[in-house]
């Protein structure tokens, strides 16, 4: 991930995460009044925890697909997800937004999750990481 940031709802400060070298196009993970170290743990867990979702028409996971664009934890550690298709006709399209917060809701410390469908900006293969690029056979 390029940057976690620790927010409340008037200022941002970034938090350096230890997945800064994955996904090109990684969403901003945002969080408010949750202590630092808590947000690098939920943060971690939130994207391995994304990583379970699979693309069923594409070997590779949403988050190295570069579907998810932002991750959001509020005060009470719900969190919201801004999320994309590779396609707006995909035809999961109605059911990958619950496999996402069933995902996000199940990590530890979570008090629930919703997934929004996002189509701007439009999903383009250049948000895929090199190990979505891989699984894909584009390498």
């Amino acid at each position: 991930m390029d940057e976690t940031t620790h927010k409340d709802e008037t200022d941002a400060a970034a938090v350096p995460s230890a997945q800064a070298d994955e996904a090109p196009n990684s969403p901003d993970i945002d969080a408010s009044a949750i202590p630092p170290d808590e947000v690098e743990r939920l943060s971690q867990d939130i994207v391995a925890a994304l990583k379970t979702v699979y693309d069923p028409e594409i070997p590779a996971d949403i988050y190295e697909l570069g579907l998810i664009y932002k991750v959001d934890i509020d005060d009470s550690r719900h969190v919201n997800i801004d999320m994309t298709l590779t396609a707006p006709g995909c035809p999961v399209a109605g059911e990958m937004p619950i496999w996402v917060e069933n995902a996000v809701a199940s990590v530890q410390g979570v008090s629930g999750a919703t997934a929004t469908m996002v189509f701007d900006p439009p999903w383009t293969p250049e948000r895929m990481s090199d190990e979505a690029k891989v699984a894909i056979g584009w390498w």
